[in-house]
């Protein structure tokens, strides 16, 4: 067999893991954004706070990604839910760490200099600290969503969404004319989302981050 007769018994199979890839990658760095933003925000002005987050984010991160599936499978079964929690769970660190030192960073005399104008403690977040952190709290979120893109394949083995399952098909299909063919299709399609995520949050950069920030 060939791997243009492989495309097209299999084509319409891996476009649709792609999405899926795609999909769970981005709802899992969502869901990560949410959570690890409002909980740097919550943290950041308490130092002792600040370092418990960081390292408790930091001990889900050292968890292998085997195990914890393994361990979600026994709680919430096969398929999407122990994927998308996972990816989540793992998602978290760069995020909370990036949006504590994000906010931690603003200079002293811009808040004080908002303060002074009357604007409360919240509106100061708002319009002040968060847009100059932004920046740093994007990255945190970028790094998250390229880290799930291939840790998002190993959800194959509890049955989850994505290209994982082409790999684990060639895997168990050694021997046989499209083990070769699966895997490759899988590793690649991975490689494209990543690119397809850079480029994206490059967008977003430009669109979100002023010249004066960036530069």
């Amino acid at each position: 067999m060939t791997y243009s007769e492989y495309w097209s018994y299999f084509g319409e199979d891996l476009f649709q893991q792609f999405g899926e890839h795609l999909t769970v990658v981005l709802l899992a760095t969502l869901l990560g954004s949410i959570v690890g933003v409002a909980t740097g925000i919550a943290v950041y002005r308490i130092p002792t706070a600040s370092a418990l987050a960081i390292r408790a984010s930091g001990v889900l991160l050292t968890i292998p990604s085997l195990a914890l599936y393994v361990l979600l499978l026994g709680l919430l079964g096969l398929g999407w839910p122990p994927v998308l929690t996972a990816l989540t769970l793992y998602s978290l660190l760069p995020i909370v760490q990036n949006t504590i030192v994000g906010l931690q960073g603003v200079d002293k005399p811009t808040i004080e200099a908002a303060a002074a104008i009357g604007m409360s403690r919240r509106r100061r977040l708002v319009r002040v600290e968060i847009p100059i952190a932004w920046p740093i709290i994007l990255t945190g979120i970028r790094v998250s969503a390229l880290l799930l893109v291939s840790t998002a394949a190993i959800g194959a083995i509890v049955r989850g969404p994505g290209l994982g399952g082409a790999i684990y098909d060639g895997l168990n299909s050694i021997g046989t004319p499209t083990a070769l063919y699966s895997a490759l299709s899988g590793i690649g399609g991975i490689i494209i989302v990543g690119l397809i995520l850079n480029v994206a949050f490059m967008v977003l950069a430009r669109l979100t981050i002023s010249r004066g920030l960036s530069d």
